[in-house]
C-alpha cells in the first residue's frame, strides 16, 4: 500500500514540477550541483530552465536528481524512501507514454482540486508521505481509474 502512495506522490511531484511555470525551484542534479530557476518546459525528456545568472539551460531529465521549492531542504524521510521516490520519478520522466498519461491526469478536475489543496501541496513539497497516506482526499484520488492505469503502467 505504501508503494501506491509513493507512486501517486511521485505523480503529483512530476506534474507539479512541470505545471507551475513561474515558480522558482531548486533543481538538484545527479552530480550534486543545484540550479535555481523557473522550469519553463519539459519536452522529449529535456527540461528548459530559465535562470537569472545563466539564461535558459537545457538539462536532460536523467541528470535531474530532485526538484523542490526554492529554499527548501533536501527530501525528508529515510534515504531508502527518498531513493524510491527518485527512482519512480525518473522512471516516469523518461517514459513518453507515462508523461502523456500524467498530462491527461493533470487535466482531471479532481486532480486539479488536489493540486490546489494547501495541505496536500505542503505534504508534497516537504516529501511528507505519511501526511498524504492519512489524507482522505488523497486516498480517494488513488481510486480513480486514470490513477490506477498509470499505476499499472509503472508496475510493468
Amino acid at each position: 500500500m505504501k508503494r501506491i502512495f509513493l507512486f501517486l506522490f511521485c505523480c503529483i511531484t512530476v506534474i507539479a514540477a512541470t505545471a507551475f511555470a513561474g515558480e522558482i525551484k531548486e533543481i538538484e542534479l545527479s552530480d550534486g550541483s543545484v540550479i535555481t530557476g523557473e522550469i519553463i518546459a519539459l519536452n522529449n525528456g529535456v527540461y528548459t530552465i530559465k535562470t537569472a545568472a545563466m539564461g535558459n539551460l537545457a538539462i536532460e531529465d536523467s541528470k535531474v536528481r530532485a526538484i523542490r521549492p526554492r529554499g527548501s531542504s533536501a527530501a525528508a524521510g529515510s534515504s531508502r524512501q527518498s531513493s524510491e521516490i527518485t527512482n519512480l520519478q525518473q522512471q516516469m520522466m523518461t517514459d513518453q507514454e507515462m508523461l502523456d498519461m500524467l498530462q491527461v491526469l493533470s487535466n482531471d478536475p479532481d486532480f486539479k482540486k488536489i493540486m490546489e489543496d494547501p495541505e496536500i501541496m505542503k505534504a508534497v513539497n516537504s516529501n511528507d508521505v505519511a501526511a498524504l497516506m492519512n489524507n482522505p482526499k488523497f486516498i480517494q484520488l488513488m481510486q480513480k481509474p486514470s490513477v490506477k492505469s498509470i499505476q499499472r503502467k509503472l508496475e510493468k
